[in-house]
């Protein structure tokens, strides 16, 4: 293939990827949405692939050939560590993920560990503590986070791996307090067993429609929520780490979740009733609040008697790091764990609408972001914030 003809491949395989993120990623879009160009594509065969992953274990196949699947799904991004695009046989997907780990340091191993997690779905497992559940949370999600970073880059890469990976776990536990009713109905429970024992809740499958009242589920949906708080407050330290779009992208991201979190705890029981999502209009604003450098104030999860998440020695590395490198992220990012009164402050729309330049409303109900120290806006009519629903 002629190298003019090999480039027209690749920019068709990151089309079918952008597209995919569009459709599918009706969370994650917004943050993806507020990167450059180049890394905006790179995540999005990043999320591609994990969709693919992701598909594969929640669909119809019998369990069999579901794991079969995922062996395949293995091998061949394993390939592509050593065979690159000419490993990716045509398929657009694993065509855009190879020239993205061209480009970008992007550890593709990874990717084995979020197959590791799906097998576990498939497989039906379920988990006594929170340590075995955290592990899971790391496979499925943490691996993202990692995979992210290497497409973000970062000032001090020591401290934000493992910040990454703690914010991928508090995000998983947020799906897992939405999803309870959903998750339920086919078969599966992530709430540890311990926790659960600890509330006296139980859940049955036939009960699935029916778990709005379920004696202590609504209270160790709190105190799920309260231990979650405490990942968001560690892994949000690593904003000031990245660059300005890729802490606005991040935040962008956790803030959706962390939001809807918000809305889990305050109540609990329309979140067993029906599966939560913010309003589009909301999610747009937390994108564009994220583009002007204003973070999601986390809650504080104080009064708990819950332990620090284990990467908060590693977090006081990445906020020594955030006092000397913060200032390119914007001034509300290295705050952002500190409580609501330190972002709080600044998080009036009118500096929202201000700093992120002119703001939202494209073609079709899309929002497009802009900053005026960037350019032009991040995206036009097919690349603007689109208002979506949840994923």
């Amino acid at each position: 293939m002629t190298p003019p003809a090999a480039e027209a491949v690749v920019r068709a395989a990151y089309r079918h990827c952008e597209q995919v993120t569009r459709t599918q990623a009706r969370n994650f879009s917004y943050g993806i949405r507020l990167l450059p160009g180049g890394k905006r594509r790179a995540l999005s065969a990043v999320y591609a692939f994990a969709r693919r992953v992701d598909d594969i274990g929640d669909g119809s196949l019998p369990a069999d050939q579901k794991l079969a699947a995922l062996s395949d799904a293995r091998s061949s991004v394993t390939a592509l560590e050593t065979g690159g695009v000419a490993a990716a046989a045509g398929d657009p997907v694993l065509v855009a993920l190879a020239d993205a780990a061209r480009r970008y340091p992007i550890p593709l191993a990874a990717f084995g560990e979020l197959i590791e997690g799906c097998e576990a779905d498939v497989r039906g497992t379920s988990y006594a503590t929170f340590a075995d559940l955290e592990h899971y949370c790391r496979c499925v999600a943490g691996s993202i986070g990692r995979l992210s970073l290497g497409v973000f880059g970062s000032r001090d890469p020591d401290a934000a791996v493992p910040l990454a990976d703690t914010l991928g776990i508090a995000l998983q536990v947020t799906n897992i307090l939405r999803d309870i009713r959903e998750d339920l109905r086919s078969g599966r429970v992530y709430l540890p067993a311990e926790d659960l024992e600890r509330f006296g809740a139980v859940l049955r499958p036939e009960r699935a429609d029916a778990l709005a009242g379920e004696p202590g589920l609504e209270e160790l949906m709190r105190f799920e929520a309260r231990r979650a708080f405490g990942w968001y407050a560690t892994g949000m330290r690593l904003l000031p780490l990245l660059d300005r779009r890729s802490a606005a992208c991040t935040g962008a991201m956790a803030g959706i979740y962390l939001r809807l979190l918000e809305h889990i705890v305050a109540d609990p029981a329309a979140a067993l009733r029906q599966r939560q999502s913010l309003p589009g209009k909301a999610k747009a604003m937390v994108a564009v609040r994220a583009l002007a450098g204003i973070a999601q104030p986390v809650p504080d999860p104080g009064g708990t008697g819950l332990a620090a998440p284990p990467a908060a020695a590693v977090a006081g590395k990445a906020r020594a790091a955030g006092g000397q490198d913060g200032a390119a992220a914007g001034p509300a990012v290295a705050g952002a764990a500190a409580g609501p009164a330190v972002a709080g402050a600044a998080a009036g729309p009118a500096v929202a609408g201000a700093a992120a330049g002119s703001a939202v409303a494209g073609p079709a109900g899309g929002s497009a972001a802009g900053s005026r120290a960037e350019g032009p806006a991040v995206g036009g009519p097919a690349e603007g914030l689109a208002a979506g629903g949840h994923s």
